[in-house]
């Protein structure tokens, strides 16, 4: 065999590979991914991620591109993968209160244009992918339009955004803990990844996070919310857990504190077996604030490990203290066991 027959035969072999591999995260190794905001300052240490989501982006007001806070900060953090090629920066889309999605994902002109703006917006920035954080299809709950046909029209916003990313850029979507809103078996060819926001599952009256169920959990775990995903249609290896770098409680103890901000304040810690998370208590023992810390951190990471999932995503870096506790026990648990 001469040697161009010889180059031919493997460039196709190098085509059929990449056929079956599909695109760039299929097969990959496990994942974390670290939310962090454009209103903070802190900027991210690669050696503690896989991946970064950058929030926010919007839809605009227009309806028919992507509008981004802050995006000086949103460039000066691609620029970490000039010293860090492996990292991968995500633009992350919508968020609690940003709305329009329904508008636009329910007509084709608006969809497609949107999704060509986002292409633009990657190509623009030098990023890798989307990330899709509509909370939620056909809810109203966060004062932002819906309708009935959202759930369908998730769907194809999916698949347009697919499109004009192409099979080389990522794509992923944040999920409600329950797993409802979005026709999962119907979207999850499109996309590389679903991050579930395991966390917020109370407002202060119990384990906001908790692992597994107990007298001070809410009535959803985080493994209540990954079953609920895999019974949706999720496969393990396309499912990440997310967890918070933050507490909730009772108003007198702030409501929503960062971890790198939580005192005892003349209250008790104490450590839930069951649930798998540390709580505070009054001197009555009255339920006060949960939280994650290390320890309830590298036991939900052996979780992910114990349960073929892809990774752990987190909200938010910045809430981490200085000498970033939280983001090496992830990554020590999920990205250095491998």
């Amino acid at each position: 065999m001469d040697r161009f027959a010889t180059r031919l035969l493997l460039v196709a072999a190098l085509a059929l590979a990449f056929s079956a591999c599909g695109r760039k995260t299929a097969g990959a190794g496990r994942v974390v991914v670290a939310y962090v905001t454009s209103w903070s300052d802190v900027m991210p240490d690669p050696q503690y991620m896989t991946h970064v989501n950058y929030a926010f982006g919007h839809v605009d007001t227009t309806f028919d591109a992507v509008r981004i806070d802050n995006p000086d900060r949103l460039r000066a953090i691609a620029a970490l993968k000039e010293e860090s090629p492996a990292l991968n920066v995500l633009l992350s889309v919508g968020g609690w209160g940003s709305g329009r999605f329904s508008e636009m994902a329910g007509d084709e002109a608006l969809r497609k244009s949107f999704c060509a703006s986002c292409a633009e917006a990657v190509e623009d920035f030098g990023l890798d992918g989307i990330d899709i954080d509509w909370e939620y299809p056909t809810s109203d709950m966060a004062g932002i339009s819906a309708s009935p046909d959202d759930t369908e029209n998730f769907t194809l916003l999916m698949r347009d955004l697919r499109e004009a990313l192409g099979p080389d850029r990522f794509l992923t979507i944040a999920t409600s803990a329950t797993a409802r809103y979005i026709d999962y078996k119907a979207v999850v060819g499109y996309l590389d990844f679903v991050n579930v926001m395991a966390y917020d599952m109370s407002m202060g009256t119990a384990h906001h996070s908790g692992l597994y169920p107990s007298a001070f959990s809410a009535e959803l775990t985080s493994d209540g919310a990954v079953k609920a995903h895999l019974a949706a249609g999720v496969p393990p290896e396309k499912l990440v857990m997310g967890m918070p770098f933050y507490g909730r409680g009772s108003r007198r103890f702030g409501g929503y504190v960062d971890y790198r901000d939580v005192t005892e304040q003349g209250y008790t810690i104490c450590w839930d077996e069951v649930s798998q998370v540390p709580f505070i208590v009054d001197s009555l023992r009255n339920y006060v604030f949960g939280f994650e810390n290390p320890r309830s951190l590298a036991i939900k990471c052996g979780y992910i490990v114990e349960h073929g999932l892809r990774g752990g995503m987190y909200w938010d870096y910045a809430g981490d203290n200085a000498a970033h506790d939280l983001a090496r026990t992830v990554a020590d648990g999920l990205l250095n066991t491998l």
